[in-house]
């Protein structure tokens, strides 16, 4: 099983990446810490968890030079979850030179559907990345 550093957001909610590559991505997320006050898995950390695999994902089919940023996602949340772990799956549905497209399926312990969310990524090339907090522009 690999692990891999996704983000400080992504690391905080103890997200673990698990499978890599462009068409398919796979991590898992405990369901404890990422809950709402009625115990229930967030829905909030249903999305991160879902753009951050689908985001991993694009990452890899941009290529070297190149990065990918969400810039559409839609969640449906199917059932609750309460403890235990949830697995989501990013499989892609069209990987283009500019964007990629990815189905994200969030299933529980048991192999039940929590989640169903669709990512849209556009891919750039590094020189058009923006500079972040603190940096020097490239």
């Amino acid at each position: 099983m690999m692990m891999r550093p996704v983000g400080e957001l992504a690391d905080s909610m103890g997200i673990q990446l698990t499978e890599l590559s462009a068409e398919r991505t796979v991590a898992t997320m405990p369901v404890l810490g990422n809950r709402q006050p009625l115990g229930l898995l967030h829905g909030g950390a249903s999305a991160l968890l879902a753009e951050t695999v689908g985001s991993v994902a694009a990452h890899l089919s941009a290529g070297p030079g190149r990065f990918a940023v969400g810039i559409e996602l839609n969640i449906s949340h199917h059932r609750s979850a309460t403890d235990g772990t949830v697995t989501a799956t990013a499989t892609a549905v069209q990987l283009g030179k500019t964007l990629a497209t990815y189905v994200i399926e969030i299933v529980d312990d048991h192999g039940r559907r929590i989640s169903s969310a669709r990512l849209t990524c556009l891919l750039r090339d590094v020189d058009k990345r923006p500079a972040a907090v603190g940096e020097t522009p490239l």
